[in-house]
């Protein structure tokens, strides 16, 4: 063999183990929130286990993604006769507006000291379509594939900059209403050489596969499909691989061709988590609404057709009623399927084999919304609330508080975890909270 094929080889061989040791987009390298780090703080606060505070300008809800020693932040910097703004003057009331003028830049931080190393203008001028005061201009998280990122900025545009800061190009992929004028969430996503969104909305839903070299498109599929807010999924099953999409219907896709390979009618509801899965089943459900939704889900790897509850199909496993997630994702990890309410700052335990709840939903102490998506790590589950309070609790079918983590922010973006950090976002300030 060359000396050329075993280079070839050999870099084969190790891009999936470096593509795991980062956090390169949301929820991680395979979608599940688990990394493989060395051991995690279990507590913290203002004063104790924070490595860095960096302040980043504006406001959003996107999560860091992290490569190496580079941590990158999206933002939207709001302008008022010229001077920033941070929050917006209607933050609180009413629906923030195409009137008003923004910057949508990309910062890159040091892993290690939190200084700024540079920072980007992909934009600068009035929004396409109005956004819920609770909503951000810049709540899609980047992805990275170690050599460039990615930053999408909603109905603006999506952005490639290589890792010197230097813009490589530029895509318009539209500009749609979305119903409320709630704004935008649907981050992008890279898998075996592409790049995808998700771009469902009220006027033109589209799922689209992109050459992240060039921005070119490779596939573009027509979705019949309202706004969502779900991040698209790749699940690695023990039949083949799919990229699963969640709107009103589930839907799994060949990456490789857009081609369908399933679906299943959500029954109402409104999708803004994102599933998760293991070698033998998907998990997923929805947030219920006045027109129905709200179940949990067990998809058996395999499925074909159309498998809605009305279909005939043994391709469901089980289905729990007034069960799915809300905004925060599910998790699974160590036999367990935890749900994070939105509403009640509650959290439930499943069997992910049989649905079985292992017990009644159970309200942590003081807590408050969640958002952000649950992480697993050596025997412990972690969640922010949007108060920017972290309980940890041990994994395993009955709650059990260890550990509440106070840092007194707002929090909703979803933290990333590399290398015995974990990278946290609040309103105004990155936190790398390590031992």
């Amino acid at each position: 063999m060359s000396k050329a094929c075993l280079f070839c080889v050999g870099f084969l061989a190790m891009a999936p183990v470096v593509w795991a040791d980062n956090w390169p987009q949301f929820r991680g390298a395979e979608h599940n929130y688990l990394h493989n780090s060395r051991e995690l703080p279990h507590e913290w606060s203002r004063d104790r286990n924070i490595r860095w505070v960096a302040r980043v300008p504006g406001r959003a809800w996107s999560s860091p993604v992290v490569w190496g020693d580079k941590v990158f932040i999206a933002t939207a910097i709001q302008e008022v006769e010229g001077k920033d703004t941070a929050p917006p003057p209607n933050y609180r009331s009413g629906r923030v507006g195409a009137d008003s003028v923004y910057r949508w830049e990309l910062h890159c931080l040091d892993r290690n000291t939190g200084e700024t190393l540079w920072s980007r203008v992909a934009r600068h001028g009035n929004p396409r379509v109005r956004t819920h005061p609770a909503n951000t201009y810049a709540s899609e998280t980047p992805v990275t594939d170690g050599e460039r990122v990615y930053v999408y900025f909603g109905m603006v545009g999506l952005f490639c900059y290589d890792f010197d800061g230097n813009l490589v190009w530029t895509k318009d992929l539209g500009g749609y209403r979305m119903t409320g004028d709630w704004g935008t969430g649907s981050s992008p996503i890279l898998y075996d050489g592409s790049l995808y969104l998700q771009m469902d909305n009220e006027e033109d839903s589209f799922l689209v596969a992109l050459d992240p070299e060039t921005g070119d498109e490779r596939w573009r599929v027509e979705r019949d499909e309202v706004s969502s807010w779900s991040t698209p999924m790749i699940w690695r099953n023990k039949v083949r691989t799919e990229l699963i999409t969640c709107g009103k219907f589930v839907r799994s896709y060949d990456p490789a061709t857009g081609e369908l390979l399933w679906m299943m009618d959500m029954q109402g509801g409104r999708a803004s988590a994102s599933p998760v899965g293991n070698s033998d089943a998907l998990f997923l459900g929805n947030e219920r609404r006045s027109d129905g939704g709200g179940t949990l889900f067990a998809i058996k790897a395999g499925a074909s057709g159309d498998i809605s509850p009305a279909a005939t199909s043994d391709s469901i496993l089980w289905a729990l009623p007034d069960a799915g997630p809300e905004f925060a994702s599910p998790l699974l990890y160590d036999g367990t399927l935890y749900i994070f309410g939105r509403n009640r700052g509650s959290v439930g335990c499943f069997d992910p084999n049989t649905g079985e709840r292992m017990q009644g939903l159970e309200r942590l102490p003081g807590a408050r919304s969640f958002w952000s998506s649950p992480w697993g790590h050596d025997g412990k589950v972690y969640c922010v609330d949007e108060s920017g309070t972290t309980f940890v609790l041990r994994a395993g079918p009955k709650v059990e508080l260890l550990a509440t983590n106070i840092l007194d922010e707002e929090v909703r973006a979803s933290p990333a975890i590399v290398d015995g950090a974990i990278i946290l976002r609040g309103e105004n300030n990155v936190y790398c909270i390590e031992e």
